[in-house]
């Protein structure tokens, strides 16, 4: 299981460059214009070979200061509430702001680790100027510049050292599987999950984000036996907005990280949207399987669209992935429910499989045979034995003479033939080439 880290502080200070230099991607905008971030970031990354999920919380402003102050205090608190190490941004230039400080009051009253990072220190005066934010109360502090990069190894050092042990998982997780429901808000997630234990266990309304916590409900029916996990409690009205989609992600977050199966639900009267997309490749990179649900199927009227195109367009979205169980469903008329469950529990025995060292060699030597490696600059890639790893999820070595010629568009065909002669719907399946 991994650890969550929150990035949180007032707008433009540099939190998503922050964001980018860990995931080491340009995933999230950077503008020296404050508030650009509002959309959530969420990616993942590594660092002295331990991973971690990192969340930008950014800071959207509009209209007065007490505004301002609400939403930022509604993030903080999210992500406090998830996060297992918050590392909190300040800028140099600045100095600490009125906003630094309501911010500060808020950490200083956690538990949780809190790392005090000052962005933008690139020379010893900024150095120097740095002492200053000794005074928001929060202890030591790291100094970087998240454009260059200086500082960080640091602050990652320090990151890794405040992760909290993680208990040994019981007896009991690991013999049931644990099958996470995830998805948009209001997407009929805790509505799923009553219709299939025949109790009225979440509370159900028409407002987005009604369910608050993540909580595991045993299942023992139909000859099945997991725990489901609906990523969600009660929520006030007033609290529902900003913060919606934020808190879907911080959720849906937490519960993959804890799952095997991630049983996606999408809204089928508002399509795949890039929300489902981004929670969809969190369980992909996660390695997690997933099954795709499309619920309040018995409202799309199927005159405009059928299951047929309404799938092909899933597809199309998911591309190079697209070996995904794709069910429609209904909760409230509980059409398909039960489908829905034998696919899930299906896509869990094919992430739990184990091939034959003997058997594997025999398909794949004769796949690669017919069509070896392309040859590179004048140099011919010869594999000659392949197996499974002993690993919790589908890894596959290969020991090839010159594993760096081998590219990813080889990589994928053998994935391919791999899917094509053994069932591995739903799961993500990694492929290695290793010199012999």
């Amino acid at each position: 299981m991994n650890n969550i880290v929150a990035i949180v502080g007032r707008p433009n200070v540099g939190k998503s460059t922050l964001f980018n230099r860990l995931i080491q991607r340009r995933e999230a905008i950077v503008d020296s214009v404050s508030g650009v971030t509002r959309d959530r970031n969420y990616g993942k990354s590594e660092w002295n070979g331990k991973e971690f999920s990192v969340i930008d919380t950014g800071g959207y402003v509009r209209g007065s200061d007490d505004v301002f102050e609400g939403e930022i205090r509604k993030q903080v608190e999210l992500a406090i509430d998830e996060a297992d190490v918050i590392i909190f941004v300040v800028d140099v230039e600045e100095g600490i702001t009125p906003m630094d400080d309501a911010v500060a009051r808020l950490l200083r009253k956690v538990t949780k680790p809190v790392l005090l990072a000052v962005n933008k220190v690139d020379n010893a005066m900024r150095e120097k100027d740095a002492i200053e934010f000794y005074n928001l109360g929060l202890g030591e502090y790291y100094t970087f510049a998240s454009i260059s990069g200086s500082g960080t190894g640091d602050l990652l050092d320090a990151l890794i050292d405040a992760f909290p042990v993680k208990p040994e998982p019981t007896q009991e997780e690991v013999a049931l599987p644990r099958f996470a429901v995830v998805g948009r808000p209001n997407a009929g997630k805790s509505s799923f999950i009553n219709a299939l234990i025949g109790k009225e266990r979440y509370i159900v309304t028409d407002i987005a984000g009604t369910t608050r916590d993540a909580i595991d409900t045993k299942f023992d029916r139909f000859g099945f036996e997991f725990n489901l996990v609906d990523t969600a409690g009660i929520r006030r009205k007033a609290k529902v907005k900003e913060d919606l989609e934020f808190y879907s992600v911080m959720r849906s977050v937490r519960a993959i990280e804890h799952a095997d199966i991630c049983i996606l639900i999408i809204d089928a009267t508002r399509g795949f949207e890039g929300q489902d997309q981004s929670i969809f490749w969190l369980a992909e990179k996660n390695r997690k399987g997933v099954v795709i649900l499309v619920n309040k199927w018995d409202l799309v009227e199927k005159e405009t669209m059928s299951t047929r195109d309404y799938e092909a367009k899933i597809r199309e979205e998911l591309m190079p992935f697209t070996d995904v169980p794709i069910l429609f469903v209904s909760a409230l008329t509980k059409q398909r429910l039960l489908k829905a469950l034998e696919a899930t529990v299906k896509v869990f025995e094919n992430r739990q499989q184990r091939i034959a060292t003997s058997k594997f060699n025999e398909f794949m030597l004769k796949v690669i045979e017919a069509y070896p490696p392309p040859a590179t600059k004048g140099k011919y890639v010869k594999i000659k034995y392949c197996m499974q790893l002993p690993t919790p999820t589908p890894q596959f070595v290969f020991f090839a003479n010159m594993p760096q010629y081998v590219k990813e568009p080889y990589k994928r065909y053998l994935e391919n033939k791999i899917r094509e002669n053994w069932d591995f719907s739903g799961v993500p399946i990694d492929i290695y080439i290793r010199e012999k």
